[in-house]
């Protein structure tokens, strides 16, 4: 295990996800007070989606906009450690989400998987469950479909591209849990809707999502 960590952190150096300076846990001192500054811990009820709530840390803009596009898009993965450190050092937030059984992240098809190399969303869903100690789940939902990628689609394209999309492993329970389910940016919030409509099949008690940043 020391041996991984090691090479882990050759490959993907500790270094501040946002200023790029050497920072053991993924964030230095001076962006941490500048993201304290950011509204976070924000927190939106509805009663139209197949989901109860939606968590979200900040908004999808500035310096927040940068990270997450360079987290998702252009090979820095390590850039987790930024967004799961501020989690952990925010108490009230981290509280919260204890109350959670299950969390689940929003899968990715195997050819974007391939291409990407990693699903951005189960990396945070995985590390965000090992401090919480609670489950992560990545094989309960899963993609079917390879359809186009929502960021490129106008508001009504996104809600007929992700139709479909997803399905369900029958054979994992989740009646009456409490579960989060886990995705990096909130748009229109189809994605999710559809991910949340799937996982109702199953009964669980509240279904509430959690994102790095609503835009």
């Amino acid at each position: 295990m020391i041996i991984k960590n090691n090479l882990l952190n050759i490959l993907y150096p500790q270094v501040c996800g946002i200023c790029g300076k050497i920072a053991e846990n993924g964030l230095c001192r001076k962006c941490q007070k500048m993201l304290e500054e950011f509204n976070i811990c924000n927190k939106i009820g509805f009663n139209d989606k197949n989901f109860s709530n939606l968590i979200y840390l900040f908004p999808y803009q500035g310096v927040i906009r940068n990270m997450l596009i360079n987290y998702k898009f252009n090979e820095k993965p390590y850039i987790y450690t930024t967004f799961i450190n501020f989690i952990l050092n925010n108490k009230e937030l981290f509280e919260f989400l204890k109350k959670y059984d299950k969390i689940i992240p929003v899968p990715v098809s195997k050819k974007r998987l391939r291409e990407r190399g990693y699903n951005q969303s189960y990396i945070i869903a995985k590390e965000l469950a090992k401090n919480l100690k609670i489950e992560c789940d990545k094989n309960l939902l899963y993609k079917i479909k390879d359809n186009k990628e929502q960021n490129k689609l106008d508001k009504k394209e996104r809600e007929i591209n992700i139709l479909g999309a997803y399905n369900i492993n029958s054979k994992i329970k989740l009646y009456n849990k409490n579960i989060l389910l886990i995705d990096d940016i909130y748009t229109t919030g189809n994605t999710v809707n559809e991910c949340c409509k799937i996982l109702k099949k199953a009964n669980p008690k509240i279904i509430d999502v959690f994102v790095l940043a609503k835009d």
